[in-house]
């Protein structure tokens, strides 16, 4: 027959700690330095569409000019939106607030949809959007860029 044995070695006291750094940094800042070093074309926008970061591939990819250039602008106005029609007309401020990275903070919820930007050729961009919390809020969104290629 199998025997079993226990032994008690006194009550267990949790340790009082100090928090680390880490939980005082929000994720929107965690979010934010991570893609300033990116190599992905990507970028990070607050919950009043200013750009916090963008990679330097994403500025590229954008015609934002330099990342450090971007950054505090308002990402419907840095970008020159225009619609899919053969004209290429630009978007007006209502439809331009439904590109993914503005609709996953509104919606607070994913957001997937091509923009096109003005250039010659015009380029598509197909972008998939997170909102970032801060707490129980929407603090900002985290965008995932790919340029469409046809």
């Amino acid at each position: 027959m199998a025997h079993v044995e226990l032994s008690l070695s006194g009550a267990f006291v949790p340790q009082a700690r100090t928090p680390a750094e880490a939980e005082f940094v929000t994720s929107v800042e965690r979010w934010t330095s991570t893609v300033a070093g990116a190599e992905e074309p990507c970028l990070v926008v607050d919950n009043n569409g200013l750009i916090l970061a963008v990679s330097p591939s994403g500025s590229e990819l954008l015609g934002l000019g330099k990342p450090a250039e971007a950054i505090g602008r308002r990402l419907g106005e840095a970008l020159q939106l225009i619609d899919f029609t053969a004209s290429a007309g630009q978007l007006d401020e209502p439809e331009a607030d439904k590109i993914p990275p503005l609709l996953a903070v509104r919606s607070e919820s994913l957001a997937r949809g091509l923009l096109r930007v003005a250039g010659e050729p015009p380029l598509t961009v197909d972008a998939i959007a997170t909102p970032l919390r801060s707490g129980d809020r929407v603090a900002g969104s985290l965008t995932f860029l790919s340029p469409v290629r046809y």
